[in-house]
């Protein structure tokens, strides 16, 4: 099945600190990966093949378009800015990995890139728990995918983060 994107190119850079200029190809497939990684885990197999289905046909409405505006999308725009950040300094070709560097700037630091990938981290994980709340309270209801997983889907995650290490 295709899976189409959920969030536009428009919409990463509007709500991001991501520059306008950055060539879509730099980070489409962060997009992806966070949607398929991130965004799957807590809407499970079922509903996110329903919403994946609807945006292809044109038929994303309702109840389902709230979802996916309200909910999902600011909390792709953020996994996906922890997944790019990582490589955005990165190119790859035929002539190996390179590390971009600008003449009139100097290149942020590993502390840097993690403190920011924190930030991310931190929005993510804030609209992920408005995603989970709002499940709770209407997707039996409204989204009756949410719970109709088997088998091997993908269960919705109803937690987020990672909460440290119990002794």
């Amino acid at each position: 099945m295709a899976t189409a994107l959920f969030i536009k190119r428009s919409d990463i850079v509007k709500n991001t600190a991501l520059n306008a200029n950055v060539d879509t190809d730099k980070f489409i497939q962060f997009i992806a990966l966070a949607q398929e990684i991130h965004v799957q885990n807590y809407l499970g197999t079922d509903l996110y093949d329903k919403i994946s289905a609807d945006i292809i046909a044109g038929t994303l409405s309702g109840d389902y378009l709230s979802l996916v505006n309200d909910y999902i999308q600011p909390m792709l725009i953020h996994f996906a800015m922890i997944e790019y950040l990582p490589f955005a300094a990165y190119s790859i070709s035929n002539g190996g990995v390179f590390k971009h560097n600008s003449e009139n700037s100097s290149l942020a630091s590993k502390d840097e890139i993690d403190f920011l990938i924190q930030k991310e981290r931190d929005y993510a994980e804030y609209y992920a728990q408005r995603f989970i709340d709002y499940m709770s309270f209407n997707a039996p209801s409204k989204f009756s995918e949410y719970y109709s997983n088997n088998n091997e889907d993908i269960y919705p995650d109803k937690d987020t983060g990672f909460h440290g290490w119990q002794l």
